[in-house]
C-alpha cells in the first residue's frame, strides 16, 4: 500500500518539475530565440502570457524547419507537415515529433534555435496541460501559419536571385499577409476575449477582422523593410501586376540604382500598410485605457512599425542588401517608455501615430 505522504511528495515533485519546465521554455528559452518579442512579451496580462508564449515557441520552431538550407525542399516540406499535423487533433503523434527533432534539431547553427527544437517534446507537452479552448486557438493558429511557411517554399522555389520568383497576383500577397500575420491577430483576439473580462463587451468576429488587418499591416512592414535581402533569397513579395505598372519586373529591383523608378510602387506598399496599421490602432484603443497592459502590447509594435515605414520611405538604399533599414533600438525603448510613462494614454500615443502618418505618407 503506497503511504498518503508519499503520494503528496510525488505529486508536488512532479508539479515542481512541470513548473520548471515551464519557466525554463517559456522564461529562459524565449528569451534566447527572440530578445525584442520577449521585451514587449512582459507586458502581456499573465493570465494569457503563457498561451501566447508557447504559441510563439511553436510559429518559431515552425520557421526554424522552413528555413534550414541543408534539408533539401520536399523533405523541409515533409517535416513541416508532420509539425502541422500535431496540430490538426488532439493526440501528438510522438514519434513524428521526436522525427523532427533528430533531423532538425542537431544541425542548427544557432544555438537557440537547435535548443529549442531539443524541446520541442517538452513544448507538446506543456501544451497538454492547457485547457481544451486555449489548445484550440493554439491549433487554429499553428494550422494556419505552417500553410504561410508552406507557400513560401512551394511558390518560392529558388534560394538566390538567379532563380527570382515574383508574387503573381496582390491576392497572394494578402492571403500570404493572412497566414503568416494576419491569423496571428484572430488568434490573439480570441484568446483576450475569452481571458479578459475588459474585452467581454467585444463582438470576438468583428474584432477578429480588425486584428487581422493589425497583422496584416505589421507583416507589410516587413516585407518592404526586408525587400533587399528576400530578393537575394529568391523571393519577391511585390506582386508582378504592381511592378508592371511602373514597367519594372522583379529582376529590376536587383540594380539598385532602380530606386528612384520603384518609389511608386513603395508608395502603394507603404500606404496599405498604413491603412492596416491603422485599424491595428483603432484595435489598440478600443482596449480599455484601466487594461494598460494589454494596451501597451499593442501600441508598441504599431509604433515600432510606423517608425520602421518612416525610415523605409527615407532610405535611398532600400534595395541594397549590404544595408539593412531597421530602426534602433533605442528608439523602441523610447516608444516604450513613453505609452508606459503616459499609462498607455490614448490621446498622447494617437498624437504619436497621427504624426508618424504624415512623415510617411
Amino acid at each position: 500500500m503506497i503511504d498518503a505522504n508519499t503520494s503528496i511528495t510525488t505529486a508536488i515533485g512532479v508539479a515542481t518539475s512541470i513548473e520548471t519546465s515551464k519557466q525554463e521554455l517559456l522564461r529562459d528559452l524565449l528569451k534566447q530565440v527572440s530578445r525584442l518579442f520577449y521585451t514587449t512579451l512582459v507586458v502581456v496580462p499573465a493570465d494569457v502570457r503563457d498561451q501566447v508564449s508557447l504559441a510563439y515557441l511553436f510559429a518559431r520552431a515552425a520557421d526554424t524547419i522552413a528555413d534550414t538550407e541543408l534539408i533539401d525542399r520536399p523533405r523541409r516540406l515533409d517535416l513541416l507537415g508532420q509539425l502541422k499535423a500535431q496540430f490538426v487533433s488532439d493526440q501528438i503523434i510522438w514519434p513524428q515529433v521526436r522525427e523532427i527533432q533528430q533531423a532538425v534539431g542537431p544541425i542548427q547553427q544557432n544555438s537557440a534555435e537547435r535548443i529549442l527544437l531539443e524541446r520541442l517534446e517538452d513544448c507538446f507537452k506543456l501544451f497538454q496541460t492547457f485547457t481544451a479552448d486555449d489548445r484550440r486557438r493554439i491549433q487554429r493558429l499553428m494550422t494556419t501559419l505552417t500553410q504561410g511557411m508552406e507557400m513560401d517554399l512551394i511558390v518560392f522555389s529558388g534560394t538566390s536571385a538567379e532563380d527570382l520568383t515574383v508574387l503573381k497576383t496582390l491576392e497572394d500577397l494578402d492571403r500570404y499577409t493572412y497566414y503568416v500575420a494576419g491569423c496571428v491577430g484572430e488568434f490573439w483576439t480570441d484568446l483576450m476575449c475569452a481571458h479578459r473580462r475588459a474585452l467581454a463587451s467585444w463582438k470576438v468576429l468583428e474584432m477578429s477582422e480588425v486584428g487581422v488587418r493589425f497583422g496584416k499591416g505589421l507583416q507589410l512592414t516587413n516585407i518592404v523593410k526586408d525587400i533587399a535581402h528576400d530578393l537575394q533569397k529568391g523571393r519577391c513579395y511585390v506582386p508582378a501586376p504592381m511592378l508592371a505598372e511602373a514597367g519594372l519586373t522583379g529582376r529590376d529591383l536587383l540594380d539598385q540604382r532602380n530606386r528612384a523608378r520603384f518609389q511608386p510602387v513603395l508608395n502603394k506598399l507603404v500606404r496599405m500598410a498604413v491603412e492596416h496599421l491603422d485599424q491595428g490602432w483603432l484595435y489598440a484603443m478600443s482596449i480599455p485605457r484601466y487594461e494598460t497592459r494589454l494596451r501597451l502590447s499593442c501600441m508598441w509594435p504599431i509604433l515600432s512599425a510606423g517608425e520602421s515605414l518612416k525610415l523605409v520611405m527615407n532610405s535611398p538604399d532600400l534595395l541594397n542588401p549590404a544595408i539593412k533599414v531597421k530602426i534602433p533600438r533605442s528608439k523602441v525603448y523610447q516608444i516604450m517608455a513613453l505609452t508606459t510613462s503616459t499609462y498607455a494614454c490614448g490621446y498622447v500615443g494617437t498624437a504619436y501615430w497621427g504624426r508618424l502618418r504624415k512623415q510617411i505618407i
